[in-house]
């Protein structure tokens, strides 16, 4: 009898009580709704993070398109002030509250009518990402957008080359200490008066640069309408190792202002 009295007692024991098996079952259902929670806020937090990108480039579309937008340098007519696939940031605001280009000025202009024959057309959705991708400095500009320097504003009469070999503006012989070393100032001799409204631009890298000067034969001469200009380009941004400003070259401080008469360019 004491026996089996042991065996029952142990039974009881070992068992578990109501409440505790209840509380058991109840621990292992209410781990599938946690799971369920935790897959819901992992899809909020992808969801969440795709917003946030997509808000971000639209912000940074918006900055590129109004204030400062990176331009990728596609060609060495610039050089040696910038470098094939420089980054430079321009400066959109540069021009929009009454200041006009200055002699100097590094510039970016959309040169369709000037650099570029009218009607050209490229295809919407290329245009478009292409576009996208340049606003970021991602890609290449489009082929009708340049950057070259100011040399001649409205009124300027500017002229190549003096006895120096050096070019003239305003009748005063200027020193481009921006030339590449194996340059000179022109190949090709011209003597423009620039019209009102307008832009003589030309490359630092003279013997490589497609500028007003291979323009002078065709219609508007070679000049740059002032509201084609997109902005001026005030830094190079990438890489890294050329992060640096670029400032307005001083070599025009002693050149004088132009009359105010109305001109033409003339060979």
């Amino acid at each position: 009898m004491d026996t089996e009295a042991k065996h029952t007692e142990r039974d009881r024991s070992s068992a578990p009580e109501a409440g505790e098996e209840g509380e058991g079952s109840r621990s292992v259902r209410s781990s599938s709704p946690s799971e369920s929670l935790g897959k819901r806020l992992s899809g909020m937090s992808w969801r969440r993070a795709g917003l946030l990108g997509v808000l971000c480039t639209v912000v940074v579309l918006l900055f590129s398109h109004f204030v400062v937008q990176p331009f990728q340098i596609p060609s060495s007519s610039m050089e040696p002030t910038l470098q094939v696939g420089d980054r430079v940031l321009v400066n959109k605001l540069a021009y929009r509250f009454g200041s006009g280009p200055q002699r100097g000025d590094v510039v970016v202009f959309d040169g369709t009518g000037s650099f570029v024959q009218e009607g050209l057309e490229e295809n919407p959705v290329s245009a478009l990402s292409r576009g996208a991708l340049a606003a970021l400095g991602l890609a290449e500009p489009a082929e009708t957008d340049f950057v070259k320097r100011v040399v001649g504003v409205g009124g300027d009469r500017v002229v190549c080359c003096d006895k120096g070999g050096r070019v003239e503006v305003n009748g005063v012989p200027v020193d481009e200490r921006y030339l590449h070393p194996d340059d000179v100032p022109s190949e090709v001799p011209f003597d423009i008066v620039v019209p009102q409204g307008t832009l003589w631009v030309m490359g630092d890298h003279r013997s490589h640069s497609r500028d007003s000067r291979d323009h002078l034969g065709e219609p508007g001469g070679g000049m740059v309408p002032v509201e084609r200009v997109i902005g001026r380009a005030d830094w190079i941004g990438w890489p890294i190792g050329r992060w640096t400003s670029l400032e307005g070259a001083d070599v025009f401080v002693s050149v004088p202002e132009a009359e105010r008469m109305p001109g033409g360019a003339h060979g």
